[in-house]
């Protein structure tokens, strides 16, 4: 009998071989995404310390709209953006989270671009 892969394990390698490659410093943080069906999150972290040094995310009081389609996770990254700056971040690392450049995850990106981030 064929089973299913379970694609949340399948993601996590992903995640686990990325992250193996890449961390954040106080110079140039990481920007991690985190992607449910319902909501999208985004969090810069300096992985030396162990601290997130600021967050943006779809569930947040100001946000308006649906948190689960491509305009949101814009937003999202629009919020990150000028979250950063206003913390003296402007230059990040990326890191996608073992999901694929596509969709949600790469208008978060184009939103942090268009908000001045740099990666």
């Amino acid at each position: 009998m064929v089973t299913k892969k379970d694609k949340n394990v399948q993601r996590l390698k992903r995640h686990a071989r990325v992250r193996s490659k890449i961390s954040g410093t106080a110079e140039r943080p990481r920007l991690a995404v985190y992607r449910s069906n319902a909501h999208i999150y985004a969090q810069i972290i300096d992985d030396v310390k162990g601290v997130t040094l600021v967050a943006a995310s779809s569930t947040e009081k100001g946000f308006d709209g649906i948190g689960s389609n491509k305009e949101a996770a814009k937003k999202v990254g629009q919020m990150i953006a000028e979250k950063a700056l206003a913390a003296g971040i402007s230059e990040v690392v990326f890191d996608r989270g073992g999901y694929i450049y596509h969709g949600r995850v790469s208008e978060l990106a184009a939103g942090a671009r268009e908000g001045g981030l740099k990666f």
